[in-house]
């Protein structure tokens, strides 16, 4: 559904070039819920700019369903046109809600709809529809100031939605507002995700974020992806930086006679008692050194840090064991048994 190829951004600043983006290439699929996190200055807001042409690229492409938006820039008239309707299938959510003060929730909600000449009538329906879908019916004559953060964040949410676009792009929607709001506007995220069929690209710094409502995931730096894909498919890559974050373990060996190993529950083995069905098989004393689970996707997720006596070959059968539950595993060396150098803290 989205697509960027080679996409670069430089900027010129004080005499001198800034490179926001460099050569990044990434891949959203139809319906999912994809973050990109990063640092201040990795580039997310760049590229998320650079979707819906709000900045034009340097170089590169960007594909949106198909029609590929970076070759209607600057090519006249028709293509001028053709750029605008591409634009209208895209919806924007902003991190300041950047709604009009002068005008009430539901001229705010209209506003969209106004630029595209549909008639009072039919604006009004679709904002009060809007509305409902968002649980702000009762609020469509008030005005933005009379709003919490959390109800401002749902107003743009409607107004994202009114050109009944295929993509919604959010730019740290959730980073001014409380935890407990957070969590609603992100249900509120995932439900027009699923109800709508939509297609969400949102940044954001926050691992919590990524972990609550996300498909696939991937992280920026240096305006560079330097890692991608599902959240299944993230927890199962070794060394995966994302993962660490996601579910940080920690823990180190009691002694070089030992064996430590991360484990990764998926689906319906999070809730089976594998680790003590080793203990007992094989008769064998495991130390938990560490530990992490949470809801994903509507699936539960961890992962555990765990130590077994005495070194690898002598732990290839309870490692094999393990695996054939459809456990995950991957053997932490000494230089790893730390904790994950990218956490929630780090990431902003």
């Amino acid at each position: 559904m989205i697509t960027t190829s080679g996409l670069t951004k430089v900027y010129q600043s004080r005499g001198r070039e800034v490179t926001a983006l460099d050569g990044v290439d990434l891949h959203v699929r139809e319906g999912e819920v994809y973050g990109v996190i990063g640092q201040s200055g990795a580039g997310k807001s760049s590229l998320i700019r650079c979707v819906n042409l709000l900045e034009r690229p340097t170089s590169g492409t960007v594909t949106v369903a198909g029609q590929d938006l970076t070759a209607l820039a600057g090519r006249g008239h028709r293509a001028g046109r053709e750029l605008r309707e591409a634009r209208s299938r895209i919806g924007m959510v902003f991190q300041h809600f950047n709604l009009l003060s002068s005008r009430t929730v539901q001229r705010n909600v209209e506003l969209p709809l106004e630029i595209l000449g549909i008639s009072g009538q039919e604006r009004g329906r679709k904002a009060l529809e809007l509305l409902d879908l968002v649980g702000l019916a009762d609020k469509a004559k008030a005005y933005p100031g009379q709003l919490s953060g959390g109800q401002k964040q749902r107003v743009g949410i409607a107004r994202a939605l009114a050109g009944d676009p295929k993509v919604l792009l959010s730019d740290e929607a959730t980073s001014a507002l409380d935890p407990e709001t957070t969590r609603s506007v992100l249900q509120l995220l995932r439900d027009v995700n699923q109800q709508l069929g939509l297609t969400v690209l949102l940044i954001t710094h926050e691992m919590d974020v990524v972990k609550t409502v996300c498909d696939s995931a991937a992280l920026m730096r240096k305006g560079r992806v330097v890692e991608s894909g599902t959240v299944d498919e993230l927890l199962a890559t070794p060394g995966s930086e994302l993962a660490d974050a996601l579910f940080p373990v920690g823990g180190a060996a009691s002694g070089p006679d030992s064996t430590v190993l991360d484990v990764t529950f998926l689906g319906d083995a999070a809730a089976q008692p594998v680790i003590s069905q080793l203990s007992r098989t094989y008769n064998i004393d495991i130390s938990i050194l560490g530990a992490a689970m949470d809801t994903v996707g509507g699936r539960q997720i961890g992962r555990m840090r765990i130590e077994l006596p005495g070194r690898y070959e002598d732990n290839v059968v309870p490692i094999g064991f393990l695996r054939e539950r459809g456990l995950r595993t991957e053997t932490v060396t000494p230089a790893a048994a730390s904790p994950a150098p990218l956490t929630k803290e780090a990431a902003k």
